[in-house]
């Protein structure tokens, strides 16, 4: 296995902030001291040119749409016109996650400086895309101010023991196999991968799932009150109830529109149309996400060890070419930057990064290997954490 790209360069000497521990420390750079590292003018997102994007996207949407309604149901070839489905499809899917992103901006507010504007470009987005704007923003906002956390992270905790479907098949296979060698077994692994892909993000939506056990506004909530859907969620504060509910508003916007779409064009059309570009979007955000807080190199930490700054260096940044950086919008390529200022607008994060390189020096992670081959091979490597026995309070992915 490939090991994580490290940039080694000389390190000035920051103001640090040492973990409160008596087993080796790691010294971390004090985030104002990080920041003075950033041009300013990073931190000053541009209307006008954030908007550009959305038109952008919205015009390649538009062109792909028409160009599918209008030509790939005139090929009379049963084989072809099913090759220009899967084409279009994947290409749609691309585009979406390109406008989930920028609604992914609006959210943190790196869109625009007009948080009205910010919340509006986002919910319409966002909700064009199957996602509860305002509900995802809160969580998010909370995955972000405790990233790496074990017990408080909203977004891929891992788990410190095998999963329930390894123990389980483990249990009802003893006789002939070890459960050991189920974890690393290619088809279990493909399995839980599937799931993971297919159904993560319908999962965390509806059940919390993959959230730290204390990162909930209320612990006692049953598990069907867990989902992003209900307003009276044990996820969300009291005050946050009607953005919820305007959330699922949009959500049921977007469901009306479908149905009549449906009436019109026939539900066949509709799903080639937006139902296989939807589950595109799902796919790549769930990757994206899961690679960014996974890897074989990059520790978790407990209350007693966990700081902001190094929760947000336990990302990495990965590389997925022209797509990543041109209609992913440089999302996985510039990750780390993201987790510690969030409100840097995805046209300066490039910049960003190279500015707070030479700062970070062994603390800035990337992996430039294959994006999709390194979503195998962090499935089948990085599936549960165990406690460094070195490093009191930082957690380890088991080998």
């Amino acid at each position: 296995m490939a090991t994580i790209t490290q940039v080694e360069v000389p390190v000035a000497r920051p103001r640090i902030v040492q973990l409160n521990t008596k087993a080796e420390q790691t010294a971390f750079p004090d985030i104002n001291t990080i920041r003075k590292a950033i041009p300013p003018h990073c931190f000053k997102p541009s209307t006008w040119r954030s908007l550009s994007y959305v038109l952008r996207d919205l015009m390649m949407a538009g062109v792909l749409t028409y160009a599918a309604l209008a030509y790939i149901p005139s090929v009379s070839n049963p084989a072809y016109r099913a090759s220009l489905w899967v084409v279009y499809g994947f290409l749609q899917g691309l585009v979406f996650v390109g406008l989930w992103i920028l609604a992914h901006e609006c959210g943190h507010g790196a869109f625009s400086v007009h948080r009205g504007l910010n919340d509006t470009v986002g919910w319409v987005l966002h909700s064009a895309l199957g996602v509860p704007y305002f509900s995802w923003k809160f969580s998010h906002a909370r995955h972000h101010r405790f990233t790496g956390h074990m017990q408080k992270d909203m977004a891929f905790v891992p788990q410190t023991k095998p999963s329930w479907f390894v123990r389980s098949l483990g249990d009802s296979l003893s006789s002939f196999v070890n459960s050991e060698v189920l974890e690393d077994a290619p088809l279990v692994n493909l399995i839980r991968l599937l799931g993971q892909q297919l159904g993560g993000w319908q999962v965390y939506i509806l059940l919390n799932a993959t959230a730290g056990e204390d990162s909930m506004q209320n612990q006692e909530a049953k598990w069907w009150r867990r989902s992003h859907l209900d307003p009276f969620s044990g996820v969300f504060r009291p005050q946050e109830a009607l953005y919820i509910l305007i959330s699922d508003l949009g959500l049921a916007l977007v469901a009306a529109g479908l149905y009549y779409s449906s009436l019109a064009l026939g539900w066949q059309t509709v799903f080639l149309l937006y139902g296989v570009p939807y589950f595109w979007v799902n796919h790549w955000l769930v990757a994206i996400t899961y690679l960014h807080h996974t890897h074989q190199d990059l520790p978790h930490y407990d209350g007693s060890r966990w700081t902001f700054v190094a929760g947000a260096l336990a990302t990495v940044d990965r590389d997925f070419g022209f797509i990543g950086r041109h209609i992913f919008h440089g999302i996985i390529d510039t990750h780390v930057v993201h987790h510690l200022f969030s409100r840097i607008p995805f046209y300066y994060a490039e910049e960003a990064t190279r500015a707070i390189k030479p700062l970070l020096g062994d603390l800035y992670h990337s992996d430039e290997r294959s994006f999709m081959a390194s979503l195998w091979e962090t499935s089948r490597s990085c599936q549960y954490v165990e406690n460094d026995p070195k490093d009191p309070g930082v957690m380890k992915w088991a080998k």
